[in-house]
């Protein structure tokens, strides 16, 4: 089961698979940036609740609708898909609104990114881990 909360100007399918669907350029031809947020047991969820996640991310979207290029909810996998365009703020600016409104909701790093983020500890250590964590603040700055 797949909830579509955004996509612009773009005709789609939904029963075809995310990689088939997901844009990977803008209108003018440039590069988009996309990352994935999980939501655990969101499908799981009472009624209510989840009804309150997809009001709280379509308002965070609308917030970002300048760059939001394409948002596919997946309630089966629970995993939020974003694509957006390079902003000054990037995928950082609004996974970390995300996580503002909804708590639960973890940042999925790749394998590059995690790399990167433990390219300063030494081995297999958690130290690296932090980094990652990091990357999200419970609050952002300039919000309350």
């Amino acid at each position: 089961m797949t909830s579509i909360i955004l996509v612009e100007n773009r005709d789609y399918e939904p029963g075809r698979p995310l990689w088939q669907r997901v844009p990977t350029r803008d209108a003018e031809g440039r590069y988009l940036s996309d990352f994935m947020m999980l939501i655990p047991k969101l499908g799981r969820w009472p009624e209510v609740r989840r009804a309150q996640v997809f009001g709280e991310l379509e308002r965070v979207l609308a917030e970002f609708e300048e760059v939001v290029v394409f948002a596919d909810l997946n309630l089966k996998l629970n995993l939020l898909w974003v694509s957006m365009r390079q902003s000054p703020s990037g995928c950082l600016g609004l996974a970390t609104a995300i996580k503002e409104r909804i708590p639960e909701a973890v940042l999925v790093a790749s394998q590059a990114e995690a790399m990167a983020g433990m390219a300063g500890a030494s081995g297999r250590s958690a130290r690296g881990w932090g980094k990652l964590v990091a990357l999200i603040p419970s609050k952002a700055p300039g919000r309350g």
